[in-house]
């Protein structure tokens, strides 16, 4: 089965950048992303298609609707859908707030890939 993870990232980069690392397992047909740029964006991508998406992936810092704001959004209507955020400024009262409203793993930028295919096989499964 495909997981289909959903990123979120307002940096115009950032999509193809996870295409990039990412390329392999979207050939392999073990994971399809799908990408928004704001918070808005995501909302109406999972009420379209969030029974479909297996895992989200979330910057923090986004203009209007931030990370931590999606975060709360996801949890309310899709309780069980893992969070992954993901922020270029982390530290541990950021990292306890948003695994406090339910984040599964927390993440600074740059982005560990290696690491990011170990968090994301744990929690959905599949070879990476």
């Amino acid at each position: 089965m495909t997981a289909k993870i959903l990123m979120i990232d307002d940096e115009p980069d950032a999509q193809e950048l996870f295409r990039q690392h990412f390329r392999r397992e979207v050939r392999k047909g073990v994971y399809k992303f799908g990408f928004a740029s704001s918070g808005n964006a995501a909302l109406d991508f999972l009420k379209n298609d969030g029974d479909a998406v297996t895992l989200v992936l979330s910057d923090i810092n986004m203009p209007g609707m931030s990370g931590i704001e999606l975060l709360e959004e996801v949890r309310n209507s899709w309780p069980g859908l893992p969070v992954v955020m993901i922020t270029a400024y982390g530290d541990a009262d950021t990292e306890a707030r948003v695994r406090a409203l339910g984040a599964d793993t927390f993440l600074t930028k740059p982005v560990d890939f290696d690491r990011l295919k170990r968090e994301i096989s744990i929690i959905v499964g599949g070879a990476t």
